[in-house]
Parts: C-alpha cells; sequence; structure tokens
C-alpha cells in the first residue's frame, strides 16, 4: 500500500503579502479553485497501473506545525478525506518528520511504501507524475530509497541539484551526489552535462527500509522520533507529539541524514511540467498570461504593460506603463517589486518581523476551527470584525480581561450564552458582553452565522482570552 505524506511545514515568506506565517501559500488557492495543499493530496486521486499493477492508496498522512493544524483538518474535510495528521511541536527539519510518518504507517502495515511530497508544489502533467510514482514503488519494494529529479529547463540557481551515475533497473540511476544550490556558471554546466536533475524533494520508499537507515546513519534521530511518537497524545483529530522527546531531535533534511550516505538511492527522472512556486516570478510562469505576457487576478486593468504579475484581492487595480513588474495587494498590505528582485521580498519580511508589526503573520481575515473573522475597522480604544460561525460550530466558552463586547447578528441565528443567561438571537438582533463576563457564541443553525463585533477597551489583542471549555482542544 502507498501512504502518500504531505509535509505542510513552511512560511513562504518569499510570496508575501498573500502568504504569511500563520496562513502560508500551502494553504491558498495560487494555481486552481484549489488550494495547494488540496492540489497535492488530489495528485494521488486514481493513481493505479494496467490491472496487474494495480496500486491501492491510503488516506494521506499530514505532517504540520501546531498553527496549522485546523486549516488542515478543515481544508481536507473540504475534500472529504480523513488523513492522520501529526503535529511537529518544533521544526525539526525533514528526516525526523518523515521518520515519524514511518512509524506511524508501520503500525497498519508493515510493507507499507511512502510517498513523501510537498504541500506547495504544481506539478501540471499529472499522467506522467502518476506514472513515475508507479516506477517508484516498485523500486521502493526492493527496499531502494528512491528520490524524484526533475528534468531541468535552465540553469535555476535557486534550486539544489541531484547527480546521477550508472543506470540501475526500472529506469531509475543510482545517486552519485546531492549538491547544495550552484552558482550561475555550475548551474550551466550541470544542465549541459545531462547528468543532474533539479531535487524536487520528494521520496518514496518503504517505511521500514527508512526506518533502517535512520538505525544505520542517524541513531540518536530515530530514537528521539521513537520516544516522541510514544509518548503522543491524541487530540481530537490530532496527534500531537511529545515536546521533551522531539527537541532532542537533530535538526537534519533527509538528504544529508540518509540519502547521501546510503548505497541505496536511486533518483527516477521527472519531466512533469514541476514547479515550487517559490517566488512571484516563479507563480507568474505557471499562470495564464494576456496577450501582452501579464498574469492578471482580480479586479485589475491594465494598460502598456508587460510580462508583468499582478494580483488583487480587495480593490481595483491599475497599472500604466510598467514592464516585468510584480504588484500584489492585500486588504492590508500592497507590494511592488521588479520581476528580477522578487527573491528580496523575504527582506521586507525580516524588517517587519524586526519591527514586530503584525502584517509579517497575520491577515487581516484569521481562520478558526469554527469560521473565520475580518477585522473591519480599528481604532485606539475599538475593533470592528465581521465574524462567520459554520453551521453547528461554536466558540470557546470564555471571558475577557481588557474588553466588552457587543454582537449584532446580521444573518442566521445565534445562541448567546452570557454569564447566567441564555439568548437565541435572530437577524437584526444584539447583545452586549460586559468585560469580564463569561460567554459563549453558537450557531444552532443550517446556515452560516454572520455577526458584527464591536469591540471596546484597553488592550484589543487576540491574546486576552480566557478560555474555560473548548470543543476543538485549545488551551
Amino acid at each position: 500500500m502507498i501512504i502518500p505524506v504531505i509535509m505542510a511545514g513552511g512560511s513562504g515568506t518569499r510570496l508575501w503579502p498573500l502568504s504569511r506565517t500563520a496562513f502560508p501559500k500551502q494553504f491558498i488557492a495560487l494555481t486552481s479553485s484549489l488550494t495547494m495543499l488540496q492540489e497535492t493530496a488530489a495528485r494521488i486521486n486514481g493513481l493505479s497501473g494496467s490491472s496487474s499493477t494495480a496500486v491501492q492508496t491510503a488516506a494521506p498522512m499530514i505532517i504540520c506545525n501546531e498553527e496549522h493544524r485546523f486549516l488542515v483538518a478543515e481544508q481536507m474535510r473540504q475534500q472529504q478525506l480523513n488523513p492522520s495528521i501529526l503535529l511537529e511541536p518544533v521544526g525539526r527539519n525533514t528526516a525526523p518528520a518523515i521518520a515519524l510518518a514511518a512509524i506511524k504507517a508501520l503500525e497498519s502495515d508493515k510493507e507499507a511504501v511512502l510517498l513523501v511530497l510537498a504541500a506547495d508544489h504544481v506539478i501540471e502533467d499529472i499522467e506522467a507524475f502518476q506514472a513515475a510514482i508507479l516506477k517508484a514503488e516498485a523500486l521502493a519494494k526492493d527496499d531502494y530509497l528512491v528520490t524524484f529529479g526533475i528534468v531541468p529547463t535552465a540553469a535555476e540557481t535557486g534550486y539544489g541539484y541531484i547527480k546521477r551515475e550508472g543506470k540501475q533497473k526500472k529506469h531509475a540511476f543510482s545517486v552519485a551526489e546531492f549538491v547544495e544550490k550552484p552558482n550561475a556558471e555550475l548551474a550551466q554546466s550541470y544542465v549541459d552535462s545531462g547528468d543532474y536533475y533539479w531535487n524536487s524533494g520528494m521520496f518514496a520508499f518503504k517505511a521500514s527500509a527508512y526506518l533502517a537507515a535512520l538505525q544505520q546513519y542517524a541513531p540518536e534521530m530515530l530514537t528521539a522520533c521513537e520516544k516522541a511518537f510514544q509518548h503522543a497524545e491524541t487530540d481530537v483529530d490530532f496527534i500531537r507529539l511529545n515536546k521533551e522527546w522531539f527537541e532532542q531531535c537533530p535538526d537534519d533534511s533527509i538528504d544529508y541524514a540518509v540519502m547521501e550516505k546510503t548505497d541505496k538511492a536511486v533518483v527516477i527522472p521527472l519531466d512533469a511540467a514541476w514547479n515550487d512556486v517559490g517566488s512571484w516570478s516563479a507563480l507568474w510562469e505557471v499562470k495564464d498570461k494576456d496577450d501582452s505576457g501579464n498574469a492578471l487576478t482580480g479586479d485589475v486593468l491594465a494598460i502598456d504593460t508587460h510580462h508583468s504579475f499582478v494580483h488583487s484581492e480587495n480593490k481595483l487595480v491599475t497599472v500604466v506603463g510598467m514592464d516585468n513588474v510584480v504588484i500584489v495587494e492585500t486588504a492590508d498590505a500592497v507590494m511592488v517589486t521588479a520581476k528580477d528582485k522578487v527573491q528580496d521580498v523575504k527582506k521586507i519580511v525580516a524588517q517587519l518581523k524586526a519591527t514586530q508589526r503584525s502584517e509579517a503573520s497575520v491577515h487581516r481575515k484569521g481562520y478558526r476551527p469554527w469560521g473565520h473573522y475580518d477585522s473591519v475597522d480599528s481604532g485606539e480604544r475599538y475593533k470592528t470584525k465581521h465574524i462567520v460561525v459554520k453551521p453547528g460550530a461554536k466558540l470557546s466558552m470564555q471571558k475577557h480581561h481588557h474588553r466588552a463586547e457587543h454582537w449584532v447578528v446580521v444573518k442566521g441565528t445565534a445562541l448567546v450564552t452570557k454569564g447566567d443567561e441564555t439568548l437565541l438571537l435572530a437577524e437584526n438582533e444584539s447583545t452586549y458582553i460586559p468585560l469580564g463576563v463569561v460567554h459563549r457564541l453558537e450557531n444552532p443553525g443550517v446556515i452560516p452565522l454572520e455577526i458584527v463585533e464591536i469591540q471596546t477597551g484597553s488592550y484589543l489583542g487576540e491574546d486576552d482570552i480566557v478560555r474555560f471549555e473548548d470543543k476543538y482542544g485549545r488551551s
């Protein structure tokens, strides 16, 4: 059985302001109506060979951090998938994360083949991709550790490379070495030689074979991962790994910890219109373009503009007489850069973090397991939010030390707990929650509940919440 393992960590800072720490690119619909995470999961649908080589594929296993757990669960629910979701308490790179997935996989299938995928890649040729997976599965069953090498289309300096050597069976090559990101001259020599591929960061191998390699080359890592899994806690839909043990794990990539050391590493060439969408220029490459080479999204008017990327979420964006630029508008930020400078967007994010600007990490719209909110307006002692609560969902029982709240129902029905009082509010009805009063908002209906919330007080931060009970397991 193939178990897809989707690595859903990462912050995607080079795609700021659309991608942010609390809502990175893998959870955003960048190239279709599906988010990148959903696209990754959908890519495995219908995976099969001929009638004699049909492949059984399990529900995906997803590895993410604590902050993104509800985003993962909700986006998988929308695809009617029920994955195992492993929560990393701290980041420790790819080798430990994959080890945790392998340990989990062996609980149900001792012969399980892991298909390790990144959640934020674009692969346009699904047929070629699935054909490569079938080749990889056959090799994995023979205990090879397979990686997928992207056939290069240019001398890219932003990717690592894999050098191949003598041909193995079943359309794969032995791995000679993994190479870090090269300079332009070296990258060109790699492409000209025909012996190098871009390092995709995707792998296939038996869970048991990977753990055996860890035992040989990184035994301390394996021990820490085994202990972290043994002492894990199941929290609603999530497996929460033990932080004390996982913190002892070395911080290493799978390339460094295993693939560079084993003699069982092989690479399968993959030519499937792959793109890691690591920058705005990379996203421009995969987007549909108009006759002037512009990729335009949203309410955009471009005149005498060429080979540019313009994205609008909320406002009319007009561009006149510009070539090779990137313009991105969100509810709370506008970013403009030359297309050949998009790698430096991360410097903007670093400066925002250094000055503790919230725009570095969060959007105006915040997503929660019960729904979402949009911070419409704010001032010195007030904040106005548009809150949407999903049918049957409810916020935690809570109170605030520094703010009072006024709720006005604009759509649906609200069930409100306020101290010892319970209220059922219809559209155009309202209630006031004084500072310090324990309260809860629920949606007992079958349509989304929408309210306008007006907060007043001396401090209006999202961390001014004391929870007494929460169905989603939040502290």
